[in-house]
């Protein structure tokens, strides 16, 4: 059946899908649809959603809800994140897995609150202490809301870690028609719990694998901390137990980065122009690659739905043959560096625009136009 919804309401169906069973949040511009969903829709399925007094109790709520077993999600904006920082460290620390949505507005601070931007995509990855690596989704529409946030679900319990899912004011609160019967989810993934018995928290054999669970049933101990520990919880100072830990944190997400990326790629093999887009840009690259092409240039597109990590062997193999990539951003250009590094040697550029606006069809076609002159100048 076919409904109209909002990007907010798409992600609390999502999570529910997904068989999320506990909610906490505080309300914020944009992302206060998400909690007024949840608090209505979770109870009476069996779950729990909480108004936290604010957002550093939301999000410790949501951990102490995963260690337990629950299904967690929670959902800010900008300053709420920032408030989340620590305890994003703790769940990595803790490898609880949540799942985090940032409905992103024009910062810095409390900024613009009720105007779009995308300036949260380098603060999701680096935005707590440590370094480690995480994993953020991107949808580009409303249907992308659920699917992803779905999504984002499984992978937070397959690789026991903090999911964000990146949305913006825009696709927040746009309402779209939206058929979520036509939509395919995989069966939701399981949580794998240790051996009966088993009271080891965070028992691994190769850094790049995923301990199963403890269940925390009160028939064993089970310790959990924030600092660093051994393989029981324990607080330990060894310098080859911490190297091996904190190589686990990186290698359990970054070996399998293949299996995270998510893409959709229009290529044609001939383009000397590629355009990479995510989040809400992707909607008007896409208009743009086809007036373009229309012009007769030949361009690619390629729109990224997992930015961390980064997807570099698809975005590697798009940029093939490439001479210039072009990737608008409603911010100041913050994804484009991670696609300048992997692509050497290719020009790298697009539309940059933090003015609350959104990027128009218009203006990256504009830009590839431009772009296609200099290719055709060298």
């Amino acid at each position: 059946m076919k409904r109209l919804m909002d990007g907010n309401e798409a992600v609390g169906r999502g999570a529910v899908a997904a068989g999320c069973t506990f909610f906490a949040g505080y309300p914020i511009t944009p992302a206060s649809g998400i909690l007024h969903f949840m608090m209505a829709e979770l109870p009476g399925l069996g779950g729990m959603a909480i108004q936290g007094e604010d957002e550093i109790a939301s999000i410790g709520m949501c951990i102490g809800a995963s260690i337990t077993g629950e299904k967690a999600l929670t959902a800010t904006s900008g300053p709420g994140l920032s408030l989340y920082s620590e305890n994003i460290g703790l769940a990595i620390m803790l490898e609880a897995p949540i799942v985090i949505v940032d409905c992103q507005r024009m910062g810095p601070a409390t900024g613009a609150a009720t105007k779009t931007g995308q300036g949260d995509i380098q603060f999701v990855r680096w935005g707590h202490s440590g370094g480690y690596p995480i994993i953020a989704l991107a949808p580009e529409s409303v249907t992308e809301c659920y699917s992803l946030t779905a999504a984002a679900f499984d992978l937070a319990e397959t690789y026991r870690t903090p999911v964000f899912v990146m949305l913006d004011k825009e696709l927040s609160l746009s309402r779209e028609t939206v058929d979520l019967e036509a939509v395919r989810l995989p069966e939701p993934v399981r949580r794998i719990p240790a051996p009966p018995g088993s009271s080891i928290p965070y028992d691994f054999k190769e850094p790049s694998d995923v301990p199963p669970f403890v269940p925390l049933d009160g028939s064993v101990m089970v310790r959990y901390t924030g600092s660093s520990h051994d393989e029981r919880g324990e607080l330990c100072g060894s310098k080859a137990v911490l190297g091996r830990f904190t190589r686990h944190f990186t290698e359990k997400i970054e070996a399998h980065a293949a299996e995270i990326a998510i893409a959709g790629h229009d290529g044609d093999p001939g383009a000397r122009i590629l355009v990479i887009s995510y989040g809400i840009t992707a909607g008007a690259a896409r208009e743009a690659v086809a007036r373009a092409r229309a012009d007769s240039i030949r361009v690619s597109h390629l729109v990224l739905k997992t930015l961390w990590p980064v997807p570099e062997a698809i975005i590697r193999k798009a940029a093939a043959g490439a001479s210039a990539i072009r990737v608008p951003e409603n911010n100041c250009g913050l994804y484009g560096r991670e696609i300048e590094r992997i692509a050497c040697g290719i020009d790298v550029g697009g539309i940059r625009k933090s003015d609350t606006s959104l990027i128009t069809p218009g203006e990256i076609h504009s830009d590839i136009l431009k772009s296609a002159e200099r290719l055709v100048a060298r």
